[in-house]
């Protein structure tokens, strides 16, 4: 889906609600927050096991998650309702709303066992479980979608052919719930105690199976349409991400299985991640620099806001 060069750059929050090139990215936000209040053990070790870390944690995902549940349900009623979009429009954007209780499932089940509270872990636990099969089925929708369109409607922009690596994230990050549930909700969850483990290596498995296969026709494809260097554009951030999700998926069914080559798996993802980052972040930086020096090193606002769009 690309944006006509003339096209106005929506100023206000309805009018990017309104533009379906716009609209999926306010699925970004909650996925933020959800991710700051899981880094707190990791970024704030001292705080680390500590009712203060359990608090800050809980009380990020809880704003993440109710911002989150609200875009899932919005931006897809308005897709179904109000958006006009051809049959090639299909984009990897249209999985930012619907991944959102993914990472709540994922970043809430690591908290249900530091939950004091029985009657609150329980419920903790089934609501992780209740949002990681909402958005499984979601995404596996859209992600089918976007198959059918790139199947019959070729893709060959090369500036957006990073965004396509965004599908790996609802991969890793429903493998990193499964795993998760697995390991911190049992005793929560007595009845399903003996089947969490199993299930998340069922799932799991095939799952990350499933993302490498992505991976590689992700990397075909974009050799492919850059025919030399690939030109900068914020997309580059895909390569980081969904990438993460892979690594916390794989290191979390590692551990459950004790599994060396799984481990194996998550080191490799983890340094393709610090690959990703750091052309991520070598490009943003050049391109601020040649603005700085009246370069055209980005596109239009309009064009910038559809980065992500095929």
């Amino acid at each position: 889906m690309r944006p006509s060069p003339t096209a106005a750059t929506p100023a206000s929050c309805p009018a990017s609600l309104a533009d379906p090139r716009i609209a999926p990215f306010f699925g970004a936000p909650p996925m933020a927050i959800l991710a700051v209040g899981s880094a707190t053990f990791t970024a704030a070790p001292g705080l680390a096991q500590t009712s203060v870390a359990t608090a800050i944690d809980l009380s990020l995902w809880l704003v993440g998650t109710v911002l989150g549940l609200v875009v899932a349900v919005t931006i897809p009623a308005r897709q179904f309702t109000s958006h006009r979009v051809g049959v090639a429009d299909a984009s990897p954007t249209w999985l930012l709303p619907v991944v959102t209780p993914m990472v709540s499932a994922a970043t809430g089940a690591s908290l249900v066992d530091r939950v004091s509270v029985d009657v609150v872990a329980h419920g903790l636990a089934w609501a992780c479980l209740a949002m990681a099969g909402a958005a499984g089925f979601a995404a596996a929708l859209t992600t089918g979608a976007l198959w059918w369109r790139l199947a019959h409607h070729q893709h060959d922009d090369a500036t957006t052919a990073p965004a396509l690596w965004m599908v790996l994230g609802p991969l890793g990050q429903s493998v990193t719930a499964a795993a998760m549930l697995a390991l911190h909700a049992p005793q929560a969850l007595p009845s399903l105690a003996g089947i969490l483990s199993p299930v998340a290596i069922l799932i799991g498995v095939p799952t990350l199976g499933f993302a490498v296969l992505w991976l590689c026709i992700c990397a075909a494809v974009t050799r492919r349409v850059s025919h030399g260097p690939l030109p900068y554009a914020m997309s580059w951030w895909a390569f980081t991400f969904p990438v993460g999700t892979l690594v916390t998926g794989a290191s979390g069914v590692a551990a459950l299985t004790g599994s060396r080559a799984l481990g194996a798996l998550a080191v490799a993802f983890l340094a393709l991640l610090l690959a990703g980052w750091a052309t991520s972040a070598w490009g943003t930086v050049r391109a601020m620099l040649a603005r700085r020096s009246n370069e055209p090193a980005l596109a239009s606002p309009t064009e910038r806001a559809a980065t992500y769009a095929i």
